[in-house]
């Protein structure tokens, strides 16, 4: 996600105050474009590790983006509709977790090598 230059980013642990989700990753975009290419590479990162979202929201309009993957939902707001809508102020009581300044390389899924087998008959040019 700040890969993508998203600014003003928090995690917000609300296990204790819904059943909805366990954590809120809530960020912000300059643009409807940025706010896009933020749901996309979060999206296509999490996919390749074998977590799909259960649901996408917003990436028509690009205001507010939801990714939902189920005990973690994303919101990526372009900055104004941030103000707007003020979830942090609506999740006060969460507790926020600090993110690291120097984020941990991210897990990969291992790569799968496709092994052809040739049989006796075949001829190797």
């Amino acid at each position: 996600m700040l890969d993508k230059k998203a600014v003003d980013v928090q995690v917000l642990h609300v296990a204790p105050l819904t059943s909805v989700a366990d954590y809120l990753v809530i960020a912000s975009a300059e643009s409807d474009r940025q706010t896009r290419a933020i749901a996309d590479h979060i999206d296509g990162t999490l996919s390749r590790m074998g977590q799909r979202p259960l649901s996408i929201e917003g990436t028509t309009s690009g205001q507010w983006v939801l990714l939902d993957f189920g005990d973690v939902v994303a919101h990526i707001f372009r900055q104004d509709a941030r103000a707007h809508y003020a979830l942090e102020r609506l999740w006060s009581d969460a507790t926020e977790v600090p993110i690291p300044a120097t984020a941990p390389a991210p897990i990969t899924a291992p790569k799968r090598r496709i092994i052809v087998k040739r049989t006796a008959s075949q001829k190797t040019v």
